[in-house]
């Protein structure tokens, strides 16, 4: 009796046990890794999966900038008054045309008269010294007159001289012509003229506004010369090039795309390790105004890289990954897909490829991917259960 209570109870635990190893072996099947996505072969055919190899292409990247528009030095005008004064008039608005030569102010202050007093006053006895000059010399000839006397005379006579050419300067700089004024036509009022054609950018004057000379009355900006101002950083700047072409687009018109050629590439790098490239805009520049900020692409140049169809490569949390085939097994006596998802680092893209920057040492020779049909191998591990056997 007692060893037949013996073996019953050694019967039951090999059961037990058996049981138990059993109920191991299947859940060890069910859970998979969470980078392993397993289909059988139905499900297989209906995600359209289909394997190749990554391929060696010689991609041409676009680098995409930020910058704005700008116009050089020459066409952008700060005007002032040299002499500053009250401002008597003017009709000009933010955008309004103005042609080079155009008056587009006037300003009064009485130094302008004093300076009109002065410089006839001067021409006047310039005229007296020139002839008292001349008599001078003539008599000093024939030895009339003392040598001093001469020289005098040729002292007062160069002295006048320089002096009136300094006032004629100083009557152009605050736009004063002296041939265009007697003494019975001295004015207090001055012109200001424009010094280009365009359109006015801002106005910062009033009537009866006094102005300081180094106070900026307006500003005038030529359209017709716009570049491309583009901030670029340090480990990007080898991709430009002078003569080099890029396109940009504007965030007002974003369907039209643009064209400029670089014409300049710093040769300093800012604090925050950007350099400035500049670029000249091809043809119509229409709805483009100086301070509008662009989008500019540059094509890098052509490299041979790792690379797949862009339909290969998944985005999944942020992260970029492929599907890498590892081949079939028996389950329960089904056949069995396994896939492995790696991530990847994108590169440049061009003509529906992208480069992939692998992991270390990744096989790019025994690796199959997947090249079409990941995007539904991503859907079945996002969905582990719904698709998985």
């Amino acid at each position: 009796m007692k060893t037949k209570i013996g073996l019953i109870i050694i019967v039951n635990c090999l059961l037990f046990i058996a049981c138990n190893s059993k109920k191991g072996v299947t859940e060890e099947h069910e859970i998979l890794p969470e980078n392993i996505v397993e289909m059988n072969d139905s499900q297989y055919k209906m995600a359209g999966i289909v394997l190749g190899k990554i391929e060696q292409k010689e991609l041409s990247g676009s680098l995409r900038i930020n910058g704005l528009i700008s116009v050089p030095p020459q066409s952008l005008v700060s005007v002032s008054a040299n002499m500053g004064g009250y401002v008597k008039s003017t009709n000009l608005v933010q955008g309004s045309p103005v042609r080079k030569g155009q008056v587009i102010a006037i300003v009064e202050n009485a130094d302008f008269i004093e300076l009109e007093q002065n410089f006839l006053e001067s021409k006047t006895r310039l005229e007296y010294a020139e002839a008292e000059f001349l008599r001078q010399k003539e008599l000093n000839k024939e030895n009339v007159n003392s040598t001093k006397t001469y020289q005098l005379a040729v002292s007062e006579y160069k002295s006048l001289k320089t002096k009136v050419a300094a006032l004629d300067q100083k009557l152009a700089l605050i736009g004063i012509n002296s041939k265009t004024f007697t003494e019975e036509k001295i004015s207090g009022s001055i012109p200001i003229y424009s010094p280009i054609n365009g359109y006015i950018k801002s106005v910062n004057v009033n009537i009866g506004k006094f102005v300081n000379p180094i106070d900026v009355m307006f500003e005038i900006i030529n359209n017709q010369n716009l570049t491309l101002e583009l901030t670029m950083y340090e480990k990007d700047i080898e991709n430009v090039k002078i003569g080099q072409n890029i396109s940009f687009t504007s965030p007002n018109k974003p369907e039209i795309n643009y064209s400029a050629k670089v014409y300049q590439v710093g040769r300093a790098i800012n604090d925050d390790k950007s350099v400035k490239v500049y670029a000249n805009i091809n043809g119509e520049s229409a709805g483009l105004m100086s301070g509008m900020y662009v989008n500019a692409f540059v094509q890098s140049g052509l490299n041979s890289v790792n690379s797949l169809p862009n339909e290969a490569i998944v985005n999944f949390e942020g992260k970029s990954y492929i599907f890498v085939s590892k081949g079939k097994r028996k389950e329960e006596g089904k056949e069995v897909n396994d896939f492995l998802m790696v991530e990847v680092k994108r590169g440049v893209s061009s003509n529906g490829f992208t480069e992939v920057i692998l992991p270390e040492k990744f096989s790019v020779e025994l690796s199959k991917i997947v090249v079409k049909g990941a995007y539904n191998l991503l859907s079945a591990m996002k969905n582990a259960g719904d698709m998985a056997c």
